[in-house]
């Protein structure tokens, strides 16, 4: 019987908005209650870039709470997203290195609280 030859699955780059909760070591703001993080991340499939964000996220010691994914840079294109040339880069920077690029850091604040 002859093997059956896998098709390497194509990497490619998927969007991912994270919300992560407070953690000690987390390099949060003081008096931040969490933030959104938005990720970009290269895997065969959204699955996969979900699984290695979640993970690395871990180990520079941050909590994720929820993964929201909008997809790869074609399929928000069909979508009628706006793109600038510079998170076109980040993605490609993602792709390149095989890595979860952090693109943009929103921290979070109860209401009423004061930011410094």
């Amino acid at each position: 019987m002859a093997k059956e030859k896998k098709t390497p699955r194509k990497q490619q780059v998927y969007t991912l908005l994270v919300e992560v909760g407070r953690a000690a070591g987390d390099g949060l703001p003081e008096g931040s209650t969490g933030a959104a993080l938005m990720c970009y991340a290269s895997g065969v499939d959204e699955a996969e870039a979900v699984r290695e964000t979640v993970a690395i996220l871990k180990q520079a010691e941050m909590a994720p709470l929820d993964v929201s994914g909008y997809g790869t840079l074609d399929e928000r294109l069909a979508e009628g997203h706006d793109i600038s040339d510079e998170e076109r880069g980040l993605m490609a920077r993602a792709l390149e290195d095989n890595a979860v690029v952090v693109a943009q850091v929103t921290p979070f604040y109860d209401e009423g609280e004061t930011r410094h």
